[in-house]
């Protein structure tokens, strides 16, 4: 029979590959609580199977998110405890739970972390970068478009990002079309045995690129001193066509998200 802990929802964190990097916490409370939430109860199993886990699975994922939040708060208020996992990493980074937390934190349970495995935190740990931040933003969305959005407005960003292997390959065609100069640090297959982590100019990796596993990738931020060169070239050509000062400054703000007073400096300098 488990042993007796808090009531709450915990949000434990699993590994992203290698079944060894579980932390003894994560493992007490798997044990321990009443219930476990997860993505795949197929996935999950191969854990509880390895450390003897005998906690109940029930399936918690994005299509069932809404349906399964009376059941969960109907175990808490009546004294049971909650784990909740993905089928890798960190619950609610990029995986479903907010739902789950927002509804179980306004029902007045705590919510308490497990903290582990990350596939982010696992490949910026092995990575080199300009300056301690980083900015996530989860999986890419769909279209080119707001590919090249995303790509545009946060060049001055250590920009993190998920990425599909049926996906990669035409998300780091559209970076390389507007940035051909970035650098990029890739993870794949992470902490698995055949784990790659590599480094090296898009077009290089685009080259020699390999389809399998999930991918974490990071572009690296580009220096102030080479999007200045950018908006100096610009701003010629828009000079050539004969547009006011104003205008290619409206212009150039926009295509680089730069500050105004920035950009306003480098044009007058001309």
């Amino acid at each position: 029979m488990a042993s007796q802990i808090e009531t709450a929802l915990y949000t434990v964190a699993t590994p992203i590959g290698n079944l060894a990097d579980i932390t003894l916490r994560a493992l007490e409370v798997l044990k321990s609580v009443d219930i476990i939430a997860c993505e795949d109860t197929r996935i999950t199993s191969r854990l509880c199977e390895k450390y003897e886990i005998k906690t109940r699975l029930i399936s918690y994922h994005k299509f069932s998110e809404n349906k399964r939040i009376e059941l969960f708060l109907g175990y808490l208020n009546e004294g049971k405890s909650i784990a909740l996992v993905s089928d890798a990493g960190t619950p609610l980074i990029s995986d479903p739970g907010e739902i789950l937390v927002k509804n179980v934190i306004e029902a007045g349970f705590r919510v308490i972390p497990i903290c582990g495995a990350s596939a982010v935190i696992t490949l910026l740990q092995s990575v080199q970068r300009m300056g301690e931040s980083f900015k996530f933003i989860g999986f890419m969305p769909r279209t080119a478009g707001q590919i090249e959005e995303i790509f545009l407005k946060n060049k001055t960003e250590n920009l993190v990002f998920y990425e599909s292997p049926n996906r990669i390959e035409e998300t780091l065609k559209i970076l390389a079309q507007l940035r051909p100069k970035a650098i990029l640090s890739y993870g794949r297959e992470l902490t698995k045995k055949f784990e790659e982590i590599k480094t090296a100019p898009v077009t290089d990796i685009l080259e020699n690129l390999t389809q399998k596993g999930e991918f974490v990738c990071m572009v690296c931020a580009q220096q102030h001193e080479d999007i200045e060169n950018q908006i100096i070239e610009k701003a010629s050509t828009l000079r050539s066509l004969r547009l006011c000062d104003k205008d290619i400054i409206n212009v150039l703000c926009a295509f680089f998200d730069f500050p105004k007073n920035k950009v306003k400096e480098i044009l007058y300098k001309l």
